[in-house]
């Protein structure tokens, strides 16, 4: 045995780690040495290459569970140092949130400070924060609808916090999310989305078709233009009525009137504009939306 195998010294020389770190490894299940006659631990030559990589995982930051999970193949390399640097870059956002609230706080006057103190200790982190936002909408996303569909509802709904914000991006996603755990809103936001969705059998299609009716509105909406009627008006009405097999005509005008009106609640509104300090668009889609349901409202009126 001993002459097709290595002794812990050998090993240790080969490799470049110290005895006591090879005796851990062993004891971690990382390496199953064999047992000379006299009690010795002894190392198959390969046993060199595999702690070479162990090592080099290592010196990555890898913790022993993954790397174990290297070695026994319950997950590839790649997989592993992928995993990695996901958690590495939420410790980094993470810590860029922490950074900016702190600076957010610093940078306040005096006599605002109590209340912003109080509004940025209600967030822990922009991950958490940023759950609030989804189960808000998550519901909106049920029914006959594709998932990349869904998917891109809620991005633009539950805008992620940016990888380095600035102080008065945290101060409105905090805000953000306090109003999002309004339960006011929550109910105002579901009495109008979720109206009719089950007499409706592609909600994916009226998803595009409303977009396509904001993206027609947007430029008004970026230049500050009042709401008013037009062609982004009467694709987003024809959206509606095409998705519940309706006619365009002022009285179901006068009905989708009616059932949207929750989404131009001051708290919604409140929402889009939040939403926009924080991404930064001229024109948020949730604003935007809104804008055509003012249209609507001063249409019909």
């Amino acid at each position: 045995m001993t002459q097709d195998t290595l002794g812990i010294g050998d090993l240790a020389r080969r490799t470049g780690l110290p005895v006591r770190t090879i005796r851990f490894y062993c004891d971690e299940g990382l390496l199953e040495p064999a047992r000379s006659t006299g009690g010795h631990r002894r190392f198959d030559p390969a046993a060199v290459d595999r702690l070479n990589l162990v090592r080099r995982l290592r010196g990555l930051g890898l913790g022993l569970r993954s790397i174990t999970d290297v070695l026994t193949g319950r997950r590839s390399l790649e997989e592993a140092v992928s995993a990695e640097r996901a958690a590495v870059d939420r410790e980094v956002a993470t810590l860029a949130w922490r950074r900016s609230v702190l600076r957010a706080v610093e940078e306040s006057a005096p006599a605002d400070r109590a209340a912003r103190l109080e509004l940025l200790s209600a967030v822990e982190d922009g991950f958490a924060a940023h759950e609030v936002l989804v189960r808000l909408w998550h519901p909106m996303t049920t029914g006959p609808i594709p998932p990349d569909t869904a998917g891109m509802f809620l991005d633009v709904s539950a805008p992620r916090p940016p990888e380095q914000p600035t102080t008065g991006q945290v101060v409105a996603y905090a805000s953000l999310v306090l109003l999002a755990a309004d339960r006011t809103l929550a109910r105002h936001v579901r009495a109008s989305t979720l109206a009719g969705h089950d007499r409706i059998a592609d909600l994916g299609t009226l998803h595009t078709e409303v977009g396509a009716a904001c993206a027609l509105a947007f430029p008004a909406v970026a230049a500050g233009d009042p709401p008013s009627p037009g062609p982004a008006l009467d694709r987003f009405v024809a959206a509606h009525a095409t998705a519940l097999g309706m006619a365009d005509n002022p009285q179901f005008r006068r009905a989708l009137n009616h059932r949207t009106a929750p989404d131009r609640d001051p708290r919604v509104r409140r929402y889009w504009h939040l939403a926009g300090e924080v991404t930064g668009e001229p024109a948020p889609l949730g604003v935007t939306h809104t804008w055509l349901l003012d249209a609507l409202d001063r249409s019909v009126a």
